[in-house]
């Protein structure tokens, strides 16, 4: 047993859809089935270097982030009214606190080179939470984004030579997938809401923005992982059953993925 929890697609796919799945059909009634991409997220952090936030890293910030973040989404769904004012403000703060999860980093380097890092790393989560919290309302279509945002952040996470970042956003991918499964299987519609949007984009985000600030993704790379959730606004018929829609939904964010791995594997060594 020891030997198959250590296993990398078990730890980072596997366990966290199982697990997914089971809180996506114990709480879908509850409108909280958003909650199986921090739980998938949570579930590989656990099998992969454990629940622990001391000393806490850059990484570990990014983890406390990703499972703080569901509690916003919650309050969110359930107590405020939701405007694009609420939007931009909590895009904004997300940005900011991506400064503060790689302030530790950032303080090393030289000021030109720690503001250039510092502000595309910021730009880009806040950009990521703020396109992916308008789909809230869709629920296919945040399902088919949070499934390509988290895939398209690992993999390019991978490629750009941080397996441990890789599986973290593989999970948040498995999460959605499971959230996404169970609408295609069952062809009714779920609630996503900013309970799965805000945890979706924040990790996937967080560990996208991870991959350049610690890793070797490369910036370019980032900017087009930035446009997974406008591709998952293309059209998309309403008359086709749910699951040939999560499909198109989810091809259309593979497909700007795609061209992010391209770059990320093609990208000239840092000197």
């Amino acid at each position: 047993m020891q030997e198959f929890l250590t296993n990398p697609v078990v730890q980072g796919g596997i366990a966290p859809f199982v697990v997914a799945v089971i809180v996506v059909a114990i709480l879908a009634k509850a409108k909280l089935a958003g909650l199986a991409v921090t739980v998938g997220f949570a579930i590989a952090v656990a099998l992969v270097s454990g629940l622990g936030f001391t000393p806490l890293t850059a990484t570990r910030k990014v983890v406390l982030l990703g499972l703080l973040a569901p509690l916003v989404g919650i309050v969110v769904d359930f107590a405020l009214k939701k405007s694009r004012t609420l939007t931009a403000v909590i895009a904004l703060c997300c940005g900011a606190l991506t400064v503060w999860v790689f302030w530790s980093v950032l303080e090393q380097k030289a000021i030109g080179d720690a503001l250039l890092l510092g502000g595309v790393a910021a730009v880009f989560v806040a950009w990521f939470v703020a396109a992916t919290l308008q789909l809230a309302g869709q629920p296919v279509r945040a399902g088919g984004a949070a499934l390509m945002l988290g895939l398209g952040a690992g993999i390019s996470a991978i490629l750009g030579a941080s397996a441990l970042l890789g599986l973290y956003g593989i999970a948040v991918g498995a999460g959605a997938g499971a959230f996404l499964l169970v609408q295609m299987l069952t062809g009714r519609k779920l609630v996503a809401g900013a309970t799965l949007t805000l945890s979706a984009s924040l990790a996937a985000g967080l560990v996208a923005a991870a991959a350049l600030v610690l890793a070797q993704l490369p910036w370019y790379a980032l900017i087009v992982l930035g446009l997974i959730p406008l591709a998952a606004s293309l059209p998309v018929s309403d008359r086709l059953p749910i699951w040939a829609q999560a499909v198109i939904v989810s091809a259309y964010g593979f497909a700007v993925a795609v061209i992010a791995f391209v770059l990320t594997w093609w990208a000239p060594p840092p000197i």
